[in-house]
């Protein structure tokens, strides 16, 4: 039985094979750190550490590569900005769809005194931009944000929202997880002050490898979560106060960042409008195939504007999780089923407690993987 992969907004997969190649070549024959040795290969391994970061600032329309930061994944990057920044008495704005990795860090932070308010959202998780003025406080600091739900897909007018922080003087840092890779962000033209990222979804890299883009101003009023040896400043026992060095203390994971530097070669050379158009194409054949069912609720919006390719749904003829189930072992499509860590944006869309089965359209996937999923949800739905 042929398996269709459709969770790619959990992680891409396949991955290209130059990603492959790229870590298993650093693992076979390259094997060294950088920033700890006086050798030539220890430099050329530096190298590409830069190049990456020039990759990223320029997929981002960001200035300064040494402003960009490598964690472990884009859950770990919100953990550096959102608790080297916040203090005590700081208040945030969060749209009402966030993914865990931004709520469960600020519910941490809310004990020692930081809070937050949830920016109000359609039914279809549209941000009600209008309302976000009622939800400012004098001691209102940053507005958090994911790029597009990781739910039902909608976007968040990025543009805007960073408009509206340039006029109160407050922080824009975005969550890019579910659009990195597929659609444009320009910190530029968008305003973003904080842009977290992670390689394995959209960028098509491997998993463990993540990061952000941050602009000097918040660079100077965070504090590095983490902190240890960077290869710099060796005769002090302080942490370095320059980036990347504040924030990447220890060994980068440099198999990873090799083979994140393949996949954004991979993705530059492709373009972004290429995947983009694919992957809107597969998605507007699903929803349609969706809208013929009887008894299947598409979650969220209907249509393909202003979303991304992913697709929540419950139906009246069977449960969520045993639908999941019964498509893996009879049909071979793999999905994800539930709350998808995202339980706040469930009670905006109406899913919630129940959850929702999600497919999740990347580059690999084609146009036959979306038609066995429609003919197995009808013949599912005429055995019911």
């Amino acid at each position: 039985m042929k398996k269709i992969y459709l969770d790619h907004a959990a992680t891409s997969f396949p991955k290209p094979e130059c990603v492959k190649k790229a870590v298993v070549d650093y693992m076979t024959n390259i094997g060294v750190n950088v920033n700890r040795g006086g050798y030539e290969s220890a430099y050329n391994t530096a190298s590409i550490v830069y190049e990456t970061r020039k990759q990223l600032c320029e997929l981002f329309d960001f200035p300064k590569c040494e402003n960009v930061i490598f964690t472990e994944n884009i859950t770990y990057a919100l953990n550096f900005i959102l608790k080297g920044l916040l203090k005590s008495g700081d208040h945030v704005l969060v749209s009402s769809m966030e993914h865990n990795a931004v709520m469960r860090p600020l519910i941490q932070l809310e004990k020692q005194g930081v809070t937050f308010s949830r920016i109000s959202c359609e039914k279809d998780g549209e941000l009600m931009v209008d309302t976000m003025e009622s939800f400012v406080k004098k001691n209102t600091k940053a507005v958090v944000m994911t790029s597009a739900s990781n739910v039902c897909g909608t976007h968040m007018p990025l543009e805007k929202v960073g408009q509206f922080c340039k006029e109160h003087g407050l922080i824009f840092i975005v969550d890019s997880a579910q659009t990195a890779g597929v659609f444009p962000i320009s910190m530029t033209k968008m305003g973003i002050d904080v842009l977290a990222f992670t390689g394995h979804k959209g960028l098509l890299g491997p998993q463990g490898i993540g990061g952000f883009l941050v602009k000097d101003e918040v660079a100077n009023k965070m504090e590095p979560l983490i902190t240890g040896g960077t290869g710099s400043l060796s005769d002090s026992e302080e942490t370095p106060d320059f980036l990347p060095d504040k924030f990447e203390p220890g060994t980068l994971n440099l198999p990873g960042i090799f083979g994140l530097h393949a996949s954004l070669a991979y993705l530059k050379e492709i373009g972004l409008s290429t995947i983009q158009e694919k992957e809107m194409r597969l998605l507007k054949q699903l929803l349609e195939g969706l809208g013929t069912i009887k008894g299947v609720r598409i979650i969220g919006k209907d249509g393909i504007e202003n979303r991304s390719a992913v697709v929540s749904i419950q139906c009246d003829f069977m449960d969520e999780a045993e639908l999941s189930f019964v498509l893996d072992q009879e049909y071979g499509i793999m999905t994800r089923v539930g709350m998808h860590c995202a339980p706040n944006a469930h009670k905006v869309l109406g899913s919630f407690p129940r959850g929702t089965v999600r497919f999740s359209i990347g580059y690999g996937t084609e146009k036959e993987d979306v038609d066995a999923v429609i003919q197995a949800l009808k013949k599912l739905q005429t055995k019911s």
